[in-house]
């Protein structure tokens, strides 16, 4: 068996034309219900956040983003209070955050805890270990979660994992992501990420039944499979995935409490933040 112990940026950087197919999306309206508020991965705009970090959650907040899920603080590292003014005084909720298991183990756990407390964060996601997909440790990974997530449960947090697509590949007679799931209890949060899931061969909604109510946070990451280069892009409504029917798995069987963009592809040329910008308004078409 292959395993893959790529980092998140090395995805990222990842050639996407290996994606197995799936479905073309439809830009339609998905049915109405469950109001699930819209934020931003500010991954999608890392050099943005890296050379003025309050301009970029000021131009995120603009746009009309209801809350950020972080991936570094930048300029705000160790100041919960100072970030928390920051993030209320441009009307910014926080969905999750993205943090390394290392930030939980031992004596770290209580300063982040403390930390997202202060800036309002319930969820502490991990989009990446290398023992996620190790025979001979994942095991004690999903062990790990399930003992931080019933310490942050009383106090109404939660920490879960963030699939890439090495995630899913077969691991005996299923895949790591699966085994994760079986081994971790309901408490941990299986962040699914729908464009990395359907590159992976993956139906998003199939995860969010499979694994009712542990999708509190879902990741809309525009992807254009194989077959649809060249005539669907990577924005929101104009790729491939078909959003109505994640949006309904969401409102449905998901348990999702923040859809969260993550715009890793910048089509036609232009910016991070015009991209995601453009994928903001693709999904607001769709509710």
């Amino acid at each position: 068996m292959n395993i893959c112990s790529l980092s998140r940026r090395q995805f990222v950087q990842t050639s996407i034309l290996a994606g197995a197919a799936a479905a073309a999306g439809r830009a339609v309206a998905a049915p109405a219900g469950k109001k699930l508020p819209l934020a931003l991965q500010l991954y999608s705009v890392r050099n943005d956040c890296a050379k003025d970090f309050d301009a970029a959650l000021k131009q995120v907040a603009e746009m009309g983003f209801e809350g950020v899920e972080f991936a570094g603080y930048h300029s705000y590292s160790g100041k919960a209070k100072e970030l928390r003014k920051r993030l209320d005084d441009l009307g910014l909720g926080v969905a999750a955050t993205h943090i390394g298991t290392g930030t939980m183990r031992g004596d770290e756990l209580q300063k982040t805890i403390e930390f997202h407390q202060v800036i309002g964060c319930k969820l502490l996601i991990v989009p990446g270990d290398g023992d996620f997909t190790k025979p001979d440790k994942s095991e004690a990974l999903a062990e790990f979660f399930n003992e931080t997530a019933a310490k942050l449960k009383p106090l109404g947090m939660a920490t879960g994992y963030h699939n890439h697509t090495h995630e899913f590949d077969a691991c005996g007679d299923s895949n790591h992501w699966e085994l994760f799931a079986k081994r971790t209890s309901k408490d941990v949060v299986l962040q699914i990420d729908c464009g990395w899931a359907a590159y992976a061969g993956q139906d998003p909604v199939d995860l969010m039944k499979r694994h009712a109510g542990r999708a509190r946070s879902v990741h809309f990451k525009p992807a254009v499979m194989k077959a649809d280069e060249g005539k669907k892009k990577a924005i929101l409504g104009q790729d491939s995935v078909d959003w109505a029917s994640v949006l309904k798995a969401c409102r449905e069987v998901g348990g999702t409490e923040w859809i969260t963009i993550e715009q890793e592809a910048y089509p036609d040329g232009k910016s991070p933040m015009e991209c995601s910008k453009a994928s903001l308004a693709g999904l607001k078409a769709m509710l």
